[in-house]
């Protein structure tokens, strides 16, 4: 049986998941303003004809559809480094909102300006395998 003893620094941890919801809450609104500034009807996905309305939508999409991965990382590699996944997170979701406003110009290419988010996801694989690997005896 193996104890696990949360760090006191796991707090920072906890408060980077939680300001994660505002920046999920933050696209969600993004995607409803666009519905109503261009007029678009639920449950409509996307436009036939506005590109910017659908850029707005897949970075929600794909934000939404990587944000599971990015707390398990993140509520996992913190048990161990919780400081280093702080720094992974915050720069995750800040590279993930540069993404969003890029996108949202409606040239899709300048998406790219927020792809500074993969060191932070990196960060939290390299936390949670350290985490793992330790539990398992492995190093």
């Amino acid at each position: 049986m193996v104890i696990i003893e949360i760090p006191k620094e796991y707090g920072y941890v906890v408060l980077v998941g939680t300001s994660s919801v505002f920046v999920a809450m933050w696209h969600g609104i993004r995607v409803s303003l666009a519905r109503k500034k261009f007029g678009i009807k639920y449950p409509i996905m996307y436009s036939d004809n506005n590109i910017v309305f659908n850029c707005i939508q897949r970075a929600h999409g794909n934000f939404l559809e990587n944000y599971p991965q990015f707390l398990f990382l993140l509520l996992v590699g913190g048990l161990s480094h919780p400081k280093l996944s702080t720094v992974g997170g915050i720069l995750y979701l800040l590279g993930r909102i540069v993404y969003a406003l890029g996108y949202s110009t409606g040239d899709p290419q300048k998406r790219m300006r927020g792809m500074f988010m993969h060191f932070g996801i990196l960060t939290l694989v390299y936390t949670s395998a350290h985490f793992a690997t330790n539990l398992l005896g492995w190093f």
